[in-house]
């Protein structure tokens, strides 16, 4: 179904069927929205806009506690939904919900933090006054691998700055966004403040949202490759964008960390959402006098992983989310391999009885990478640690950095000079030291060069939503 303001509602082009990345089997059939439903959609966050944004930062404010309310209530549903959907275990998708939900109580409080300033003037007889103002509405377009908190993350910022939002969800997770929609429209959100258009054509859809006129914003989550074409087609109407993109995460081990606490790290932020996750690291730097004892940790933990069904007890690997993503990494390994890379855990697809009806790969670990392999320069989003020894700190900073992505990275040092100079020198929005989850609502989110333009969370996350208006008066 389509959420446009505030009905359910079908669309004349039918519906396409979500599939479970686990089992192949068919879980549902959704509306599949077009440019027209995009149209009345936008048309209806247009006239929410006016009413919505003339409330009090406190009536938001309580609209965005009952969502918040109703999702703490909804938890295990919501979870359970998503590990069918989109393959993740039910404790991670638990977790996500969780941090879901702790979005929209932030900006529930935000709501009411947006200040403006007086200034000083340089005549007597003026005076200066700053105010924010909500952008307008905003067109919204997430991803799959993370299906709710990538909504909430984008729509609780939006609507308590006084925005109205039209949003497009991943195609392959549409029974996600539809269910937290539910919970907005639960809440009693006025009619046309969220609409939702679930649809099997994004690139129709996306570009009603880029060349509307009446959106003024877009947020997007996704690749590198499809940002630079919103930023390029935004750029013509100048829309404000924010948007984060890919990551190529570097993960460094100084000599006197220790290795296998930095193993037992690695191997539970690598292997997150089956290794699907923008922060996720892609290049593990290890000392090489730490390379032996690290890599012995990892396999051990890395061969201990059970795959499977994450609604089955025990599993902490699920299916990559489609054919794609399953050939994209299988591709990499074999490309290492062919190059040099050793591989000592992992490096084929999963086909077992159980697993054969999904696309499964088994969680990888690979040595004597090397520069010339795709794996070291590409984004792999799938279960594959690649580890590449250093010598000297000057050394990894210049690896590290050698990436056109600037989004997470990660160092394990019990140093704290060392610390203080990797998190000056990394050229990464997000420097996690000693911390494989450097993230939560309260914190910016976000990365430098091509991994994206703007924060999420944060107080820096409601301004992204807010267009500052000088007034000069003379008095």
């Amino acid at each position: 179904m389509l959420y446009i303001n505030g009905e359910w509602i079908d669309s004349k082009n039918g519906t396409f069927q979500v599939t479970n990345p686990a089992t192949g089997e068919i879980l549902s059939e959704v509306a599949d929205g077009t440019r027209e439903d995009t149209k009345r959609a936008i048309v209806a966050a247009e006239e929410a806009f006016h009413s919505w944004s003339s409330l009090t930062a406190f009536q938001r404010s309580d609209y965005l506690y009952r969502v918040y309310n109703l999702m703490i209530e909804k938890k295990e549903h919501l979870a359970e939904m998503m590990t069918k959907e989109q393959g993740k275990p039910l404790k991670a998708a638990r977790n996500e919900v969780q941090y879901a939900a702790d979005f929209v109580q932030w900006y529930a409080e935000e709501a009411k933090r947006v200040y403006g300033e007086v200034l000083p003037a340089p005549r007597g007889d003026q005076r200066f006054i700053v105010l924010r103002q909500p952008v307008g509405v905003v067109g919204a377009i997430t991803p799959w691998n993370y299906p709710i908190s990538m909504l909430t993350r984008k729509i609780a910022p939006a609507i308590a700055a006084g925005c109205t939002i039209v949003l497009k969800p991943a195609e392959q997770t549409p029974l996600c966004a539809i269910e937290t929609m539910k919970l907005f429209h639960e809440a009693g959100i006025p009619n046309g403040v969220v609409n939702l258009v679930p649809t099997n054509n994004p690139a129709e859809v996306g570009d009603e949202l880029l060349t509307n006129e009446t959106i003024k914003k877009i947020t997007f989550t996704g690749s590198t490759e499809v940002g630079k074409m919103i930023a390029e087609k935004a750029a013509r109407q100048v829309k404000r964008v924010s948007m984060e993109l890919g990551g190529h995460a570097p993960f460094i081990v100084f000599p006197d960390a220790d290795p296998v606490h930095a193993a037992k790290g690695a191997s539970l932020v690598k292997f997150l959402n089956t290794g699907q996750a923008c922060i996720s690291p892609n290049r593990i730097f290890v000392h090489k006098s730490m390379v032996e004892p690290f890599t012995k940790t990892l396999v051990e933990r890395v061969n201990k992983m059970k795959a499977g069904n994450g609604l089955e007890e025990g599993v902490s690997i699920g299916p990559l989310v489609d054919r794609a993503a399953l050939d994209k990494v299988n591709n990499q390994v074999n490309d290492a391999r062919e190059k040099g890379a050793d591989v000592v855990a992992g490096g084929s697809r999963l086909n077992d009885d159980h697993l054969k009806n999904g696309y499964f790969y088994a969680p990888t670990v690979l040595t004597n990478v090397s520069p010339e392999m795709k794996i070291y320069r590409e984004e792999t989003f799938g279960p594959v640690a690649p580890i590449i020894p250093f010598e000297t700190e000057e050394e990894v900073i210049a690896m590290a950095n050698d990436t056109n992505y600037g989004l997470a990275s990660y160092v394990y040092t019990n140093n704290l000079k060392t610390a203080s100079h990797m998190f000056e020198k990394l050229r990464f929005g997000i420097v996690g030291i000693n911390d494989i989850n450097p993230t939560a609502a309260a914190a910016p989110f976000g990365g430098m060069k091509e991994s994206g333009l703007g924060r999420e969370g944060g107080r820096e996350g409601i301004l992204e939503y807010l267009d500052t208006k000088l007034g000069g008066f003379s008095i």
